[in-house]
Formats: C-alpha cells, structure tokens, sequence
C-alpha cells in the first residue's frame, strides 16, 4: 500500500531555483568577496590604516540585509538578529584599541557571541535555527513561510531544529577561539583573508551537514509514519476479522 500524499498545507510549495540563488550570489558577494577587495584596495592603493579599512569593509554585510529587506518587503527574525550583531559589532569595534588586530579579535568574538546565542535559544520556546530554517529552507513566500510554522507542531522536527541550534552553537563558539588565537599569530593581511574564509568555511560546513541532518531525518520520519500506517491497517484488519 502506497503512503498518502501530505495535507495540502503540509506539502512543501516548490521553491524559486532563480530567487534561492540570487540570494546566495549576493550573500557571499557582499559578506565575502567585497569585504576583502574593499580592504585590500583601500589598504594597497588609497593608503588607509588597517583599522579604517576593515571598519568600511564590514559595512558590506549591513547592505546586504537591506537588500535582502527590500527584496522580501519584510525584515523577518533572521534579519533581525543580523541587524542586531552588526550594531554590537560596530559597538565593539569603537570601543577599546583602535588597532587592527583588537579589531579582528573583536570581529571573532561576534561570532562567538553568536554561538553563545544559539545555545541560549535552547531554553526559547522556538530556537534560532528554526528561524534559520525558514530564511534558507523557503523561498519566503507566504505559502512556503506557512508550510515551514506549520511543521513546528511535529515532534521529530522540534528535536531537528534544537539539534542543529546545538550543533551549530558549539561549532561557532570553538571557531571564534580558533580565530582569536590565530590573530595574536598571524599577520593581519593573512586574517584578513583567513578569517572571512573561515566563518563561511565553517558556515558551508554546518550547512552541508544541516542538509544531510535535515535528510536523514525526514526520512526516519517518512518510514515511522510508514510503519504507524502500516501498523493502523493490520489492526484494522484483524478486527474486522474478529468482528
């Protein structure tokens, strides 16, 4: 016996290919590569300090979300919490030595913030992967945004989401200490290259892992479902027999 499809409104819609990755274009362009031109640029030719460049260069980002913000007509929680961390990290950046090496301890200890943050979402009633989720999981459209609140009623996927909060938490944490102590060591050229790669590095790492996490336990799902199905029928049966 074939397994039922899922209710209409737990099917997932199909999902823009074009839009999911424009967004990814403009991600990596303005959180990676144009930090780095814009510090190599303004450092080798226009004579800024170290210090000034990086700061410019970490206005990339900033532009990024208000792209991603007038592009969905919506600023949603992902948003918010980058929005957020860019202005603790300018905080932080103008506070203390104004040296370039304080300023890429500094940026690594946003990160790690952001690990502590994970972890603390643990005790939230939903944890910020959830709402990770739903930024990279679904187009952002109203159907797809409903399909992905939807599943939070669903045991299995609760325990997802909070596993990969975890995961994703302890990663974050243990990368910023490995960037801190990489910046007392290395020229601040080198980390400046070194420290975008490895916070999309780990990123691309915690996403290929999240993408099979994610599989492999909708899968389970799909067979327990299966099995709860199969198991209903046979009871059925064997008290129709009996009646």
């Amino acid at each position: 016996m074939s397994t039922p499809a899922p209710a209409p409104e737990f099917a997932k819609p199909a999902r823009s290919r074009g839009a999911a990755a424009i967004g990814w274009v403009l991600t990596i362009g303005l959180n990676v590569v144009a930090p780095i031109l814009t510090y190599n640029t303004l450092t080798e030719d226009h004579g800024w300090s170290e210090f000034s460049a990086l700061l410019l260069s970490s206005a990339w980002p900033v532009l990024d979300t208000a792209i991603m913000a007038a592009w969905r007509r919506k600023i949603d929680e992902f948003a918010i919490v980058t929005l957020v961390f860019l202005v603790i990290t300018a905080v932080v950046s103008l506070v203390g030595a104004h040296t370039a090496r304080a300023l890429l301890i500094k940026d690594s200890s946003i990160t790690g913030l952001f690990g502590l943050l994970c972890l603390g979402t643990l005790l939230a009633p939903r944890p910020l992967m959830f709402y990770f989720g739903r930024k990279f999981a679904t187009d952002g459209t109203p159907a797809s945004t409903a399909w992905w609140n939807g599943m939070w009623q669903f045991d299995g996927f609760r325990s997802t989401m909070r596993t990969m909060t975890l995961v994703w938490g302890v990663a974050y944490v243990a990368e910023a200490l490995v960037r801190i102590a990489l910046a007392y060591v290395l020229p601040t050229k080198t980390m400046v290259t070194i420290s975008p790669i490895m916070i999309y590095g780990v990123l691309g790492a915690l996403g290929l892992w999240t993408t099979w996490f994610g599989k492999r336990r909708a899968a389970e799902g799909a067979r327990r479902a299966a099995e709860a199905e199969a198991a209903a029928v046979a009871a059925a049966a064997a008290a129709a027999a009996n009646a």
